[in-house]
């Protein structure tokens, strides 16, 4: 029996460890089989949208400055070389393949926000025929955590995590404000800054008990929308030579990752890697 336990024990871990050792041996081995490669670009919003509960604030990007740092995004982008770019804009929008056709044309100008300033840019530049919308609705049930915290007395508690998730935003438009933008970029997605936007979101789920499981719910339907968004990108791979670019809003950057890494047919890569 113990030695039925080690080795089901043995089998588990072979199996957990499985994603990140496929994407380590794929990526130094020439004759491992060819995957197509993911790169989610984390960014703020350009437009300051004001979708999220926090959100960092921008000056104007369309500035002579910002501008001209936007070029240097668009080139290091360049050195991934996306074959397709997907957008954070509903998977049913039409209005986006007029748009990009207009800027290609020449009869639209570029507006205040990143699928624009990085997507349409970076596409028209190398060539695309189109840009790809794969954003997916859910639900985000934040109320139904802020009256279970007053209800269970735990407000303050919730408040200061709130709190905490703000200053790191805040600090985040203090970064922008005497950065470039592709410094910015690469603050946003640095692996301890996508390790903390995650954990601000388990941290919520501690937020419950079995009979109001209100944290985990929102965290679990969080879950769900990067999932749909997961399944949409993977649906306009057509083959193991496509290298995507997806560029979202920062708050998924760490789930999209995490689920691209998971998949034994596709690796990830990093806006870093493409920065030095």
């Amino acid at each position: 029996m113990r030695w039925r336990t080690m080795i089901a024990v043995f089998s588990l871990l072979a199996f957990m460890t499985l994603p990140a050792v496929s994407q380590q041996s794929s990526a130094g081995n020439p004759a491992a089989p060819a995957r197509a490669e993911v790169l989610v670009l984390g960014v703020y919003h350009m437009a300051n949208l004001g979708r999220d509960i926090f959100n960092t604030q921008a000056d104007d990007v369309l500035a002579p400055r910002r501008q001209a740092e936007m070029g240097q995004v668009t080139e290091v982008l360049k050195k991934f070389g996306p074959t397709k770019i997907a957008v954070e804009r509903q998977f049913a929008d039409t209005r986006i393949l007029k748009d990009y056709g207009d800027y290609v044309a020449g009869k639209h100008e570029l507006i205040r926000n990143e699928i624009e300033q990085i997507g349409f840019r970076l596409a028209k530049e190398l060539g695309h025929k189109a840009v790809y919308p794969v954003d997916a609705d859910g639900e985000f049930p934040y109320q139904h955590l802020v009256n279970y915290a007053k209800a269970s007395g735990r407000s303050n508690d919730l408040n200061a995590l709130m709190d905490e998730i703000g200053g790191t935003v805040k600090a985040q438009s203090a970064y922008l404000a005497s950065h470039t933008v592709l410094e910015t970029l690469l603050y946003m997605n640095a692996d301890g800054k996508v390790a903390q936007d995650v954990g601000f979101y388990y941290r919520q789920a501690q937020f419950g008990e079995p009979w109001d499981t209100a944290g985990a719910d929102l965290v679990s339907a969080w879950f769900r929308r990067n999932m749909r968004i997961y399944s949409n990108i993977v649906g306009i791979i057509d083959s193991p030579n496509e290298r995507v670019l997806a560029i979202y809003g920062a708050g998924h950057l760490g789930w999209l990752q995490h689920a691209f890494a998971s998949s034994p047919n596709l690796r990830v890569r990093k806006l870093a890697e493409f920065a030095r």
